[in-house]
């Protein structure tokens, strides 16, 4: 019924949602949801490895403000960080470089050094490092610590402990989380449309504000969701079957690999009949 309804339906209106789909101001939402998207996971997994790595120090300080940065992050939607570093002008209406307390060698005005993209791109990225800390910290965790005491036998440093032997062993665990976090990243752009970023959403939004055609538009917004999300879960795929490498005596077959098998059994069931 819903496959009859979507084909049949008068109210969709396929022939626009084409139109729409490779429109103009939609195919530049989607630039700008595509950029966000890396920058913000990119300030995240940086983030995250350095959150993680403060957590775990054996340092008080790093570890307390890694704690709280993580609390406080965590703790607060996505939305108001947005409105935050959005209005944030407010609060602070130049920011400078200089001595703490002292001389200010150089300054500019908030509101053009942050401008929309800039305050979507450190809402998203600062958010995401608190949620990637714990990802990698529970992939740190675990690996074995045999691992790092056969490493600090043979010579290796703590950072060259952490860079060759811990964090490829603690990939296997990372990558999984880490891949969703990318795709529900793609999907929390969406937000950005609140403070009349111009993405894919709001492209969206605009369209249907001026044509009345709600429903195509929302259903072109999503079929490029669909395909974005689609072709970063096929690139999550591959990447936790590289990093399982070490840990499976046979890497897992990739779809094709998949169709062929089921294709030849099916010729050769129907070839034994």
């Amino acid at each position: 019924m819903l496959a009859h309804l979507m084909v049949t339906s008068s109210i969709l209106h396929w022939d626009v949602i084409g139109q729409i789909f490779t429109y103009p101001t939609v195919l530049a939402g989607l630039g700008r949801t595509m950029g966000l998207t890396v920058l913000a996971m990119v300030i995240g997994i940086v983030g995250g490895i350095l959150l993680a790595v403060m957590r775990l120090s054996k340092n008080p300080v790093l570890s307390g403000v890694a704690w709280i940065y993580i609390w406080v992050f965590r703790g607060t939607p996505v939305l108001v960080q947005l409105f935050f570093w959005n209005f944030l002008g407010a609060l602070v209406p130049t920011v400078g470089l200089g001595i703490p307390f002292g001389p200010t060698f150089v300054t500019w005005n908030y509101n053009d050094l942050v401008g929309l993209f800039t305050a979507a791109t450190l809402a998203l990225g600062l958010n995401e490092a608190a949620y990637m800390a714990e990802i990698v910290r529970a992939g740190i965790l675990s690996v074995d610590e045999g691992q790092t005491e056969a490493a600090h036998s043979l010579g290796l440093t703590q950072p060259q402990t952490l860079r060759r032997i811990v964090l490829p062993q603690a990939m296997r665990v990372i990558i999984p989380p880490a891949g969703n976090e990318t795709i529900s990243m793609l999907k929390t752009t969406s937000l950005v449309s609140a403070i009349a970023l111009e993405d894919l959403t709001r492209a969206g939004q605009d369209i249907a504000s001026r044509t009345f055609y709600e429903i195509p538009a929302l259903v072109a917004v999503s079929l490029w969701y669909l395909l974005l999300t689609s072709i970063l879960s096929v690139g999550q795929y591959y990447v936790e079957r590289y990093y399982a490498r070490g840990a499976n005596r046979a890497l897992p077959d990739t779809p094709w690999q998949k169709v062929r098998r089921n294709v030849f059994s099916v010729k050769r069931a129907g070839g034994a009949a």
